[in-house]
């Protein structure tokens, strides 16, 4: 039997335990209701507020991007809409390794894409997976494009199936478009655009610009990067509430943005198309046509046209060949086709000739050297022979273009082209002044009147990477002995079987005396050979420079900066860079003898009937010769208005090869027809282009200038 007093004690434990337990139940519940009191009621403000914030999501608005417009306001780049597919990386993140893999490959298929592609589209760039020029360079919270000019049956079925396509978007924004007025190309011109660097990026976050942001497209040639800041706007900024998804519940604000500011230009659309096709035409005359010399066709592998307002310097049509359609960059360019604008194979289209390209002058060099030796010792009166060559120490420099005339002036001597009149007026100089081979101070006039004339260095126009073009002297020549001389003594050094092709002897000689400038330099560079080499816009300004007296302007692009609601923000004046140094006797001169080229000279044949007398062209044609190749075309022209230069590379002749084109452009700017001049039919209204600029309304239509009366 269990005594009384035991189960006694053991009922008093059990009640015990109970009343503990009750104790530690009762604790752990007050404890609980404290801590509940203190975050719904004393913190309850501030975690809402948190929660909030957790639950918003600012998104940056690309604004549109400012217009590109001709001096008449018909546009040459534009926007458009465009379907764009992107994917938001935070939400494809939530759904698994699993989940991110069948969302990319379904959305791979509905693109037309490979799923690597897509994937390397959502990598930053910065990190180690990152692929230059495919990665996302943006906000982290934005949503990454990773198709642009989607179908827009592609982008509703996205939209229509969001359950197949969690985390992707599809929506309609703004992309370049290029209206192309009379089918103009203008590529080199107008330039394109890319992403935002990392670098740029952060230099923009430094000097606290808040036009740029991870998201934003720069330019990155052409007026496009040259008045980018202008045409980029200021992108809006709006804030969404997601859920915990992260799908959109709808907007909380809006911070709107700025559209770029329009650019006109210079530019006349409809002269442009005419050069353009003018340059394109004659390089396909030309690869047809036998050169004799050679014994093939012309190759004509590149060209430039270059038409400036002589008064002011501005462009109003500038052409290159090869080029490219501006509009593959836009939604991003493929491999293929980067490969083909870096290609020597398709003639580096992405090099724009008139500006970057350096190309030997010919005879279109001589105008400018008469200039300096009529300011220089030399008088109209002065005469010397035109001979069929003249020997000058070991070598027969022939008279390429022209025969035979005997002694003449300097007027005929350019009429006629004859190399062996400037022969003569180099070598004069050279004896006078640097018969020292190794004296790289010796005076020359010719050198600085060049100079003068602003060869040698950019000229300033409103684009970027312009080419400096060389005047090949005296220190020029040691400057290049210098930094490639190791190299040929090498050759030369190496030569132990005393081989004489032509690069064995080369590499001697130009071991030994490469630098020494000696009466065979001179005399080339009277006539626009050996080393010296000009841009076509760096020519066509020296000749505007002859038009207009001796001024040498900027070339320019830009007219003026207009915003978006049609108020003038700045007009883009003309600027004086430099004056020539020739005496005003000496331009009026050379001015007077380039009007009988057409008449009696090497351009007559190509003139014939066109109305001289109420058209006053001058002109000068060139053949340059260059080492290994067929040569270089040239035709420099120009009256009160215009200055016209064309040059095509292999083609031959000036007036045989460039001739026609620059007639046929002449016409089209004073409304010619064979012999007659009807100003109303002048591509440009007037004849001469407007002062005025175009007038912007408010819907968006733009209006050609108006035309004062006279």
């Amino acid at each position: 039997m269990v005594s009384t007093s035991s189960t006694s004690e053991r009922g008093q434990r059990g009640r015990l335990r109970v009343l503990v337990i009750q104790a530690l139940v009762f604790s752990l519940f007050a404890t609980l209701f404290a801590r509940l009191y203190y975050l719904q009621v004393v913190s309850g403000e501030t975690y809402h507020a948190r929660a909030a914030s957790q639950s918003m999501r600012e998104i940056v608005v690309q604004p549109e991007r400012g217009l590109i417009v001709d001096s008449q306001g018909r546009p040459l780049v534009a926007n458009r809409t465009s379907w764009v597919v992107s994917v938001d990386r935070t939400l494809l993140g939530r759904l698994g390794e699993h989940g991110t893999e069948v969302v990319v490959r379904r959305l791979a298929r509905v693109l037309d894409m490979k799923p690597a592609r897509i994937r390397a589209k959502l990598v930053s760039c910065g990190t180690d997976d990152a692929v230059v020029g495919v990665c996302w360079n943006g906000s982290p919270y934005q949503p990454v494009p990773v198709g642009v000019d989607v179908s827009k049956s592609v982008a509703l079925r996205i939209l229509e199936q969001p359950e197949d396509y969690p985390s992707v978007l599809a929506e309609q924004q703004s992309v370049r478009s290029y209206p192309r007025p009379f089918g103009v190309n203008l590529a080199h011109v107008l330039g394109y655009l890319s992403p935002i660097t990392a670098d740029e990026y952060d230099a923009a976050q430094k000097a606290d610009d808040s036009s740029l942001n991870g998201a934003s497209v720069v330019g990155r040639a052409g007026v496009e990067q040259q008045y980018d800041r202008w045409l980029r706007g200021i992108p809006g900024y709006r804030t969404v509430a997601v859920d915990s998804m992260g799908r959109v519940l709808g907007d909380d604000s809006e911070v709107a943005g700025q559209p770029g500011d329009t650019l006109v230009t210079s530019i006349d659309a409809k002269v442009q198309g005419v050069v353009e096709r003018q340059l394109a035409d004659t390089i396909k005359t030309a690869r047809a046509t036998f050169d004799e010399v050679t014994g093939r066709n012309y190759v004509a592998d590149s060209g430039a046209v270059v038409v400036l307002e002589a008064k002011t310097g501005r462009v109003v049509a500038m052409a290159s060949q090869p080029t490219y359609d501006p509009s593959v960059w836009v939604g991003g360019i493929t491999k293929k086709q980067l490969s083909r604008l870096y290609s020597t194979s398709a003639g580096y289209p992405l090099l724009g000739r008139a500006t970057q390209g350096q190309f030997a002058p010919g005879s279109t060099w001589k105008p400018f050297n008469a200039a300096s030796a009529l300011s220089n010792g030399f008088t109209p009166d002065s005469r010397l022979d035109c001979s069929s060559g003249l020997q000058v120490g070991n070598r027969w420099f022939k008279n390429y273009e022209s025969a035979s005339y005997g002694y003449i002036d300097f007027a005929k001597a350019l009429q006629y082209s004859c190399d062996t009149f400037f022969y003569r007026v180099g070598l004069s100089y050279w004896n006078r002044y640097g018969s020292d081979p190794q004296n790289v101070n010796a005076k020359d006039p010719l050198v600085e009147g060049a100079k003068g004339f602003g060869f040698g260095k950019e000229t300033g126009i409103d684009l970027p990477g312009e080419a400096s073009g060389r005047i090949a002297d005296r220190h020029w020549k040691r400057a290049y002995w210098k930094s490639m001389k190791g190299y040929y003594c090498k050759l030369d050094r190496h030569n132990t079987t005393g081989k004489r092709d032509f690069l064995s002897v080369f590499a001697h000689e130009f071991c030994l005396e490469g630098d020494y400038y000696r009466a065979g330099d001179a005399v080339n560079y009277a006539i626009g050979q050996g080393d010296t080499l000009v841009t076509p816009l760096q020519l066509a300004r020296a000749y505007a420079a002859l038009s207009n007296g001796g001024t040498l302007y900027e070339p320019r692009l830009g007219k003026a900066i207009v915003s978006s609601d049609g108020t003038v923000l700045r007009r883009i004046k003309p600027r004086v860079q430099g004056h020539v140094k020739a005496t005003p006797a000496a331009m009026r001169y050379v001015d007077q003898a380039l009007l009988g080229t057409a008449k009696v000279g090497t351009m007559a044949w190509r003139m014939i009937d066109f109305p001289l007398d109420r058209v006053h062209i001058r002109s000068k044609t060139g053949s340059a010769e260059v080492h290994g190749k067929q040569s270089t075309s040239w035709v420099a022209s120009y009256d009160e208005n215009y200055v016209v230069v064309m040059m095509v590379s292999q083609a031959g002749t000036g007036s045989g090869t460039s001739g026609p084109a620059v007639r046929a452009i002449w016409e089209s700017l004073y409304g010619i027809t064979g012999s007659t001049v009807d100003p109303s039919r002048a591509l440009i209204p007037g004849t001469t282009p407007p002062g005025d600029l175009p007038t912007f309304l408010g819907d968006g239509s733009i209006l050609p200038p108006a035309r004062k009366r006279h």
